[in-house]
């Protein structure tokens, strides 16, 4: 496998599943919903339409996803209702890498039907594929979402000797931090120009995806993969894997600041910023105290940890050929390290939400 190549978040309902651990991004969906509501009221014609299409871009699987389907419609309910016009028909693409777990999807699908009752009509498809390649007709769609998708990228920069990390950290040499930064510009800007053509004009796209609250690339906003760094220097110090399979792995995500983001935007040339602001979440998201102080240090480490490893197992067990016991082990160790580091300092996620008008 090439080094950081992107795998499925794990699949089914299971204790380690992502349906079963994906809380964060549900909370994360939630802050962010004002944007949405926002972008949709100012999509000029679907209401004239007698089908709204929407695409959610990195749906993966599990209840976050048709909650999404179902926030946009009952924002649209809410819009024709004020504008006393009539309900248009939904059709709803959900994409995500091929290997998704698509089953379970449309396994829930006639739940969702029921829940709508007479209210709505949705149509509901599934499109394999990856964000970075066209997946839609042209001027085909209204709205594009997406959520906890667009900060991974289409593949992890290669041959950089990043001294036993597996991201940018604070011992990372600065070809590093050049090459994740290339490597965004280069994907976000085909993102743009992809959806520029399959977006009507006028039509809008909101992004909500991780990034950074200052420039220095070397803070703390990833250190949570600093310590899955440390968590696998452990097994190597242990035997369970190599120093070559470490040396040889990049992950494959970049946590932007907001210029770069802007910039890459305006360079791209296809769309407008209406909007882009910051949010944060603690990285135990059950967690709402602002305090400083994380009071339960040992609970919220093996919480994160299950997140992550819904998010991470397949790609670690992929790259580190890991078996069941030596991947259930370095689950063990993550925690250990998360709740040291959560004794001294509570960090938090930073995230982006931009809203975009095709031109």
């Amino acid at each position: 496998m090439a080094s950081g190549k992107l795998v499925n978040m794990n699949a089914g309902n299971g204790e380690c599943s992502y349906a079963s651990n994906s809380t964060l991004q549900r909370k994360v969906i939630q802050e962010a919903k004002p944007v949405l509501e926002d972008a949709i009221k100012k999509i000029g014609d679907f209401p004239k339409s007698s089908c709204f299409n929407m695409a959610d871009l990195g749906c993966s699987s599990g209840p976050n996803t048709l909650f999404i389907v179902s926030n946009i419609i009952k924002i649209v309910q809410v819009l024709c209702h004020e504008k006393s016009c009539k309900m248009p028909e939904f059709q709803a693409y959900l994409n995500d890498l091929p290997d998704n777990d698509f089953n379970a999807i449309f396994k829930s699908i006639p739940s969702f039907y029921r829940d709508l009752k007479d209210e709505a009509n949705c149509f509901i498809s599934g499109v394999p594929g990856s964000f970075y390649e066209r997946l839609f007709p042209c001027k085909s769609l209204h709205l594009v979402h997406s959520s906890y998708s667009i900060h991974w990228l289409s593949q992890a920069p290669e041959k950089i000797e990043n001294n036993n990390n597996i991201y940018i950290a604070r011992t990372s040499p600065p070809h590093v931090i050049e090459a994740y930064m290339k490597q965004f510009d280069k994907d976000f800007s085909r993102f743009l120009q992809l959806r520029s053509d399959e977006i009507v004009s006028g039509g809008r796209m909101v992004l909500t995806f991780m990034g950074r609250s200052i420039p220095n690339p070397y803070g703390s906003h990833c250190a949570f993969l600093e310590l899955l760094s440390k968590s696998l220097v452990d097994l190597i110090h242990e035997g369970l894997i190599e120093q070559a399979k470490l040396d040889s792995f990049n992950f494959p995500l970049y946590a932007p600041y907001k210029d770069e983001v802007e910039k890459i935007v305006q360079m791209e040339g296809s769309f407008d910023v209406d909007t882009i602001k910051f949010l944060k979440v603690n990285w135990d998201e059950r967690d709402n105290d602002d305090d400083d102080i994380c009071f339960d240090a040992y609970s919220s480490g093996k919480h994160i940890a299950r997140t992550m490893r819904a998010a991470f197992e397949q790609m670690l067990v992929s790259h580190f050929e890991l078996g069941d016991c030596v991947v259930d082990y370095l689950f063990e160790r993550y925690p250990y390290h998360l709740a040291c580091h959560l004794l001294i300092q509570k960090d938090k996620f930073f995230h982006i939400v931009l809203s975009l008008r095709n031109k």
